[in-house]
């Protein structure tokens, strides 16, 4: 029973990360996206050619996305198991990350109000209220 216990922390603590990079990766082809539709538009390319380059890397977000649903559903399975052979308050088990952030989800509307914050922090609002400020002040197009 103990082996498993301990087997079963241990795949928990390798989906977390893996699940953490498919975040990191999933961040990085935005970044990409963001940087290739300016690219796109500074160097005049065609309007479909950076619409269909923006779509693929959409899509490849996605597939990243889904790749972390996988490995989530498996990691909310683990807290469960975890979670029916101790007897502590649900705040004090351990590998509960995902089903306690499942319960404490506030629906579409709080998720979107939980975004909004978070893009509001300095060091999120940074590099785009810059970028925004910049377009404004002096006067660059904005792409249509």
């Amino acid at each position: 029973m103990m082996e498993n216990r301990v087997a079963l922390g241990q795949e928990w603590v390798t989906l977390q990360n893996n699940y953490e990079r498919y975040e990191n990766g999933a961040l990085m082809v935005k970044l990409v996206a963001v940087v290739l539709f300016f690219a796109g538009f500074a160097l005049e390319m065609g309007t479909w050619l950076v619409c269909a380059v923006v779509l693929v890397l959409w899509l490849q977000e996605g597939i990243f996305k889904t790749y972390q649903t996988r490995l989530g559903e498996r990691l909310l399975q683990l807290e469960q198991l975890h979670s029916a052979e101790t007897a502590d308050g649900p705040g004090d088990k351990a590998f509960q990350l995902h089903t306690t952030w499942r319960t404490r989800r506030k629906g579409m509307a709080g998720l979107l109000a939980e975004y909004a914050l978070s893009a509001s922090r300095p060091t999120v609002a940074f590099p785009y209220a810059v970028l925004i400020v910049l377009v404004l002040t002096m006067g660059l197009p904005l792409p249509v």
